[in-house]
């Protein structure tokens, strides 16, 4: 057992969120009980995670995607009332972080999804460098888009959007997990030949087809359902505590 208090200092020295400009508050975001035996993990506080934590005995609810958002109606209505309402009446403390939780070197999503894909990052790059930059850890190289995109299908078990680019052989590959379809320009000025991300928007096909340097959009869930429950497992061994992860269907 241990604290809130000295859960929350955990956290926050693990993921440093004060070095981020950030969409929303990262920490803790709803106080619950002051005593914590055992943490869930999941992608996003959703209605469904919150019941699923509070059905298996948790003090703690350790998230990637919080409450609250920057420009968000701030009135208590609806989902929002039904989310708070059940955290409060289970007394469970959630803990949220958005992008100090992609940016961790080791634990965070980025890391943790190339780990899973074969990847090691050598550099970073964009906007707080929050984009990873390498090759696949074996040394090899994809032949092309369609090899990598089998690839990710079958490491994350879902459909990949795949725009190939010029059809090069793939060495330099760049990624950032969830909704990053933004950071496409900043992989190919760091030259990239291939960026993995999990969304994409009507441009990211142009820039692909233009710039010769492959998509590929793997989903924002399926992406990002990693960093959380290794960041938490971590500190939940660090501080003998239960640790479980929860994930919640999510086609996106």
């Amino acid at each position: 057992m241990t604290s809130r208090l000295v859960l929350a200092q955990t956290f926050d020295a693990l993921l440093q969120p004060e070095r981020f400009r950030d969409y929303g508050p990262n920490g803790l975001q709803v106080e619950g009980r002051s005593d914590i035996r055992k943490i869930v993990s999941g992608v996003t506080a959703s209605l469904a995670l919150i019941q699923a934590a509070a059905d298996s005995g948790a003090d703690a609810l350790f998230v990637h995607h919080g409450l609250f958002w920057r420009g968000q109606d701030g009135r208590v209505t609806g989902w929002m009332k039904q989310r708070l309402a059940l955290l409060l009446a289970h007394d469970i403390n959630l803990f949220a972080y958005h992008l100090p939780l992609d940016a961790h070197p080791q634990w965070g999503n980025n890391a943790q999804l190339g780990l899973r894909l074969g990847l090691s990052a050598g550099a970073r790059f964009g906007e707080q460098e929050l984009g990873f930059l390498g090759e696949r850890i074996d040394g090899g190289t994809f032949a092309d888009a369609a090899e990598l995109g089998r690839h990710v299908e079958t490491v994350l078990q879902r459909p990949v959007t795949v725009v190939p680019g010029d059809g090069r052989a793939l060495r330099n590959i760049a990624w950032c997990t969830g909704g990053a379809q933004g950071y496409f320009e900043a992989a190919i000025a760091a030259g990239a030949d291939v960026f993995i991300t999990g969304e994409i928007s009507e441009p990211q096909a142009h820039y692909a087809r233009e710039c010769g340097v492959a998509f590929l959009a793997c989903g924002h869930h399926a992406s990002e359902r990693y960093g959380a429950p290794a960041l938490a497992g971590h500190v939940a061994a660090q501080l003998s505590l239960v640790h479980a992860f929860i994930d919640i269907d999510n086609p996106a």
